[in-house]
């Protein structure tokens, strides 16, 4: 079965002390284990895919912008990777198994192509990382569960800012979606 790596929103806003919409501790806490499944991921030849949340400064249209402070703002470094990953990104970023994309909204699938560039790959199955675990994370999980892709969710690579949230949506993916959580 053909899989791929979504690699959702791992940027410098969301996982860094002094980011706009930080995860903190436990966003830095899971770097190694997102940059050691991008790696396996690339060595092994798997699609893996960066999706990463943009924003535009002043967008008072936007329904985030009721809800949370401006953050992964377009043309901000708040946008680049967080860590380690920003370095491996930028040595893998012209291999034809790697696709960037922008997301406006919580879902990786919400008015991108990824469906279109998973499909014609072939692939089955996503694995999903990155942050927050019960918002872009899961929002992805449940458009990829609803598209009929087999799901995997890596738990040592998900991290978010509230701990509550989080363990619910870690049941939830297996529970509800079906998902393996490894």
């Amino acid at each position: 079965m053909k899989k791929a790596l979504l690699n959702v929103d791992y940027t410098y806003d969301f996982v860094a002390e002094d980011g706009k919409l930080t995860c903190g501790k436990p966003g830095q806490d899971i770097e190694q284990a997102i940059v050691r499944l991008t790696k396996q991921f690339l060595e092994d030849g798997g699609f893996v895919v960066f999706a990463v949340d943009k924003h535009i400064e002043g967008d008072k249209l936007h329904p985030e912008t009721k809800l949370f402070p401006p953050h992964n703002i377009e043309g901000t470094s708040g946008r680049d990777f967080y860590g380690s990953l920003k370095d491996l990104y930028e040595r893998h970023k012209d291999d034809a198994n790697v696709h960037y994309m922008d997301k406006t909204r919580y879902s990786a699938f919400a008015g991108t192509d990824l469906e279109i560039k998973l499909r014609e790959r072939g692939i089955e199955e996503v694995h999903i990382c990155g942050v927050c675990t019960d918002i872009c994370v899961l929002h992805t999980a449940v458009d990829a569960y609803n598209k009929g892709f087999k799901i995997v969710i890596h738990r040592d690579a998900v991290a978010s800012f509230n701990e509550a949230g989080h363990e619910w949506a870690l049941s939830h993916f297996a529970d509800t979606l079906g998902a393996e959580v490894v």
